[in-house]
């Protein structure tokens, strides 16, 4: 019993001494925002309390084309297409609570609902109706949320390497996509208790760079910029709370069945290839789901297939988009 209370002893003397080592403080909100906005930045304060920060830009006759990033990521990954679409379409983009220049919020409410209020306060707020919706990964799941709560809003979806329902989640524990060791380790280690007891002190900057690297399919477009700017973005003040809010909140649990064959929209499915963290396998089912749905696969790519081919990608959603 003694020799266990030791090892007890030394074990937490070691953690305490690896977090000191590994201490990596919060970059202040100041800095960060003055370093990662831009003229077309924007700041709307809602009614819970959050301060959302978004962009309206391109072409304002165009079609409106609201655009949602994924889970640790910002809007800053749709500045490609922005730059290539925008002479022709509306493009709005926004950091989702708990992300980018958004940030922490008020009451730590990062849920599916919280997502979808945070995209809806931001079309109202512009007076958009009637507009084509798309997202990555995380965003992609908030993209089919929001036209399952506001169809009547939603012309089009777009969903590039989309989070699926959660019955498809639960199917997947027991098949060979999970358990791939190209994916971002941040997310592995986040979904652990024990290291979100942890994760709020310590540098993260080899997770983000390795998280990167994996989302990206080490694609040439990760360069230091592309890595400083996850990295500098998650140790923004009060986001790793949030992000940490965020995981601990996460409970599959039992959900009701959700149909997804309402949602009659016209809808582009684009997907890499080589997509470590949410295999093509979900692209398929999405097709078969959505009755009016047409499916993309990009060969080499990875999870952000707006950032690693962006000419491709770009104008395959210019085409679709000339559909509507």
């Amino acid at each position: 019993m003694l020799v266990l209370k030791r090892l007890g002893f030394v074990m937490t003397a070691l953690v305490m001494i690896l977090i000191v080592l590994m201490y990596k403080g919060d970059l202040p909100a100041s800095e960060v925002d003055a370093k990662y906005a831009n003229k077309h930045s924007r700041f709307l304060d809602v009614a819970s309390g959050a301060r959302i920060h978004y962009r309206d830009e391109g072409n304002p006759l165009g079609l409106p084309l609201v655009l949602v990033h994924g889970s640790n990521a910002s809007l800053h990954t749709w500045e490609p297409w922005v730059q290539r679409l925008g002479n022709e379409f509306r493009v709005i983009t926004l950091d989702l609570p708990g992300h980018g220049l958004t940030g922490r919020v008020v009451g730590d409410d990062y849920s599916s609902v919280a997502f979808v209020e945070a995209i809806n306060a931001v079309v109202e707020h512009l007076g958009v109706s009637g507009f084509a919706l798309g997202g990555n990964s995380m965003g992609g799941g908030a993209t089919w949320r929001y036209s399952l709560a506001y169809p009547e809003k939603v012309i089009a979806m777009i969903l590039i390497d989309a989070s699926g329902l959660p019955q498809w989640r639960s199917e997947r524990v027991q098949s060979s996509d999970v358990g791939n060791e190209r994916r971002p380790l941040a997310f592995t280690l986040l979904s652990k208790p024990w290291f979100r007891a942890i994760a709020r002190y310590i540098d993260p900057y080899q997770l983000a760079a390795q998280g990167v690297r994996a989302s990206y399919n080490n694609s040439p477009v990760v360069d230091q910029a592309l890595i400083d700017r996850y990295y500098e973005l998650s140790i923004r003040e009060g986001t790793r709370d949030a992000t940490l809010a965020r995981f601990s909140g996460y409970s599959p649990g039992k959900v009701a069945a959700i149909n997804l064959s309402v949602l009659r929209q016209p809808t582009l499915i684009m997907w890499g290839a080589e997509d470590a963290l949410i295999p093509v396998s979900v692209a398929d089912k999405f097709e078969m789901a959505l009755p009016n749905a047409r499916k993309v696969v990009y060969e080499d790519v990875g999870h952000i297939p707006m950032e690693e081919l962006p000419d491709r990608s770009a104008d395959d959603v210019r085409a679709f988009l000339r559909t509507l």
